[in-house]
């Protein structure tokens, strides 16, 4: 596939940045929208994402760098063009986290609320953003035969784009755009039973994510490495710990809510 989607004199614009812009615009959209039925200001959520998006491209390229260091040291001019690919998520994700908390605590916006309402956008941001990765022909599987991709029933176009030098390679962006997209469906059902606790969502989040991006991991080649670890699979397992914490302990508080509540005559 051309990763090259339009050419304007000496502008370049690629398909990987059309849709991580287009995933940035819905997730905004979302997130708007949520936030006005809890009072929280468009002018909030719009300088929130624009600081998040700035540190978490910063924080997305800094974490895929690191990892590739001897690649980027041999041409350091390489570090700043991420037009070329090489943002990872999870450093992005890190990233946008602590920017998200720092922000909020300096304008009293309750962290567990707004992360519940911005992960309902993210995942879906995600799912976007995948499609980037198809265009620049990265974010693949192993070798696989044409009648093993035509069996998924995959259009022509991805098929092709699969194709690249002399072998068919499995589409993992595409495994993993979908689960996303059922991660956002099933996180958007969920939002709107009225008993789910505050940081549920999130919580909810990070595990979704962590179980399909440490699967899909499992299938890449190109993935990050620490040493013979995949780092993705690692940060995966921490990301699915600590939502399982997080539901334990918004369980465990409000059973001791209603305990006080309830009381005792004894």
């Amino acid at each position: 596939m051309n990763p090259v989607a339009l050419k304007l004199g000496n502008l370049t614009v690629t398909w990987y940045a059309i849709f991580i812009l287009s995933g940035i615009i819905v997730a905004y959209i979302l997130i708007n929208k949520e936030s006005k039925k809890y009072n929280i200001s468009s002018s909030f959520v719009s300088n929130l994402i624009f600081w998040c998006v700035i540190f978490g491209i910063i924080g997305a390229r800094i974490y895929y760098v690191l990892f590739n260091l001897d690649y980027y040291m041999q041409d350091p001019i390489e570090i700043i063009k991420i037009w070329n690919g090489g943002l990872a998520i999870h450093g992005g994700i890190i990233a946008g986290i602590i920017t998200l908390v720092v922000y909020c605590k300096k304008y009293k916006i309750n962290i567990l609320k707004m992360t519940d309402i911005a992960c309902v956008g993210v995942i879906i941001a995600q799912a976007i953003g995948r499609w980037g990765n198809f265009f620049n022909g990265e974010a693949h599987g192993g070798i696989v035969s044409r009648t093993f991709l035509e069996n998924l029933h995959l259009p022509n176009f991805i098929i092709e784009g699969m194709h690249i030098g002399k072998y068919y390679y499995a589409p993992t962006y595409l495994y993993e755009s979908v689960l996303n997209v059922i991660g956002f469906i099933l996180l958007i059902i969920i939002r709107k039973f009225k008993k789910i606790k505050l940081g549920n969502i999130t919580a909810l989040y990070l595990i979704w994510y962590g179980i399909v991006r440490f699967i899909i991991e499992s299938m890449r080649t190109d993935s990050l490495l620490l040493g013979n670890m995949k780092i993705a699979q690692l940060i995966s397992i921490i990301m699915i710990i600590i939502g399982i914490i997080m539901l334990i302990v918004t369980s465990i508080k409000c059973d001791r809510y209603k305990n006080v509540e309830g009381g005792s005559n004894e």
